[in-house]
């Protein structure tokens, strides 16, 4: 998967390195089939990533290993119980709660931006009138990222911008106010380009159709009924809950430079774009129950599957990324990146088996190799 589809909110940071900050991990003993999910586990570690939680679920049952360091300060290890910041997976929530309003009937995917949002996307050539819902959860729309704005990165992913405002808030509104500073990256329709700026829409119109913040409206329809109970929308929060280890980053300086610690920051400048917090077991329950038809009827489903070609071994459906591995199985989820925090959650179609899993830092590691060896393991 590219690194365009793979990091999201931390694309402006992603600097690949080859210089370990946290020594390797112990091998741990064997625990009946996932002993290549761990050598994968162990060689991100080996390649500069703090530490790795993670969590898999197939007929033989769970699996949870972490492996690494969740504090450089102390050399507290990682736990396999960590909530984490999970970035744009929260992007498959939100799709499933329009999903879910389209089934009953408070709105339609081809209902255009305007309708639910007069006004707010306009100028520079974008034009709300011409865009879909469905064109915002499945990236077709055009509209630019404002997460690719200079002076945004300036500000909050490089240092000393974000040492300087990781805890402004930011409203939804602002966020696209800056979006629409740029001309769009294409007309409504005519291609494909990921950007964050279709979800903070998606997350207005949830908020326009029920009359509450989307957050709400994934706590009563998602976190509640599965139980998810290590799962927040942290809103303006800064923190962590516990259990949770320290997030790391590099913010965009070289390899061989400082180590920050980014744990503690406003979330609101990813809003349902990439806020959500929760673990890799709660992760992998939500998509589980996603594909067994728990939560969307076969309608609904069968619309969210269907995707679009995004970029090279990647198609998009809505909220989800579809992709197929070398061995030839195909894996369904999302990647999520924010500050010091890159993960992955994914599932077979049939949601018989699902991976989910964290890096505590965001510029090293092969999350592909992880993915590989949990689901081509002979």
């Amino acid at each position: 998967m590219t690194a365009r589809v793979r990091t999201t909110l931390v694309a402006a940071t992603a600097v690949a390195l080859s210089i370990a900050v946290a020594g390797p991990a112990v091998a741990a003993p064997a625990t009946g089939g996932h002993d290549r999910t761990r050598r994968a586990m162990e060689a991100a570690v080996t390649a500069g990533v703090p530490g790795v939680t993670a969590s898999a679920g197939d007929a033989r049952g769970t699996w949870s290993e972490a492996v690494g360091t969740g504090d450089l300060r102390t050399g507290e290890p990682r736990s396999e119980r960590d909530r984490y910041r999970v970035g744009s997976i929260t992007k498959t929530f939100v799709a499933t709660v329009l999903l879910q309003l389209e089934a009953e009937g408070r709105l339609s995917l081809d209902d255009t931006v305007d309708e639910w949002l007069p006004g707010v996307v306009e100028g520079n050539g974008h034009d709300g009138g011409r865009i879909t819902v469905r064109q915002l959860l499945n990236h077709t729309s055009g509209v630019h990222d404002y997460t690719a704005d200079e002076e945004f990165v300036r500000a909050y992913f490089l240092a000393p911008g974000f040492f300087e405002h990781r805890y402004d808030t930011l409203t939804p509104r602002e966020l696209v106010a800056i979006t629409m500073t740029h001309e769009p990256d294409f007309a409504p329709g005519a291609g494909w380009r990921y950007s964050n700026t279709n979800y903070v829409l998606a997350g207005m119109v949830i908020e326009e159709v029920t009359g509450h913040p989307y957050g709400d409206e994934v706590r009563r329809r998602l976190i509640e009924p599965l139980k998810l109970r290590a799962t927040s929308v942290p809103g303006t929060r800064t923190t962590l809950p516990r259990p949770s280890s320290r997030a790391y980053s590099k913010l965009a300086g070289p390899a061989t430079g400082p180590t920050y610690d980014v744990t503690r920051l406003n979330p609101s400048i990813a809003g349902a774009a990439g806020e959500m917090i929760s673990s890799s077991a709660d992760l992998n329950r939500f998509y589980t129950a996603l594909f067994r038809g728990r939560l969307l009827p076969a309608e609904q489903l069968a619309e969210m599957t269907t995707t679009v070609p995004a970029e090279p071994g990647a198609e998009y459906g809505l909220g989800l990324i579809k992709r197929r591995l070398d061995c030839g199985v195909t894996v369904w989820g999302h990647a999520g990146g924010i500050h010091g925090s890159s993960s992955e959650a994914v599932a077979t179609r049939d949601g018989r088996h699902a991976l989910a899993f964290n890096f505590n830092g965001d510029w090293a590691g092969d999350s592909g190799a992880v993915i590989e060896a949990e689901f081509c393991a002979k």
